[in-house]
């Protein structure tokens, strides 16, 4: 939970070097094994991207 934590954090640091804007999904990723409503964003997320790119190749093989 820390890392997670931490690496949220170290995301709103973007203006320095090796921080940047990345460090933030990755820190809500780490967090939702431990937070249940962190858990079901990531869950709405990914059934999001899922019905995008079903839809994506649908309009590509026509």
């Amino acid at each position: 939970m820390a890392v997670g934590i931490g690496f949220i954090i170290c995301g709103f640091l973007a203006f320095l070097p090796v921080f940047g804007i990345w460090m933030l999904p990755l820190g809500l990723l780490i967090l939702s094994i431990d937070l249940a409503f962190v858990r079901r964003w990531r869950r709405k997320a990914d059934v999001k991207w899922g019905r995008r790119r079903r839809r994506k190749t649908a309009n590509e093989g026509m």
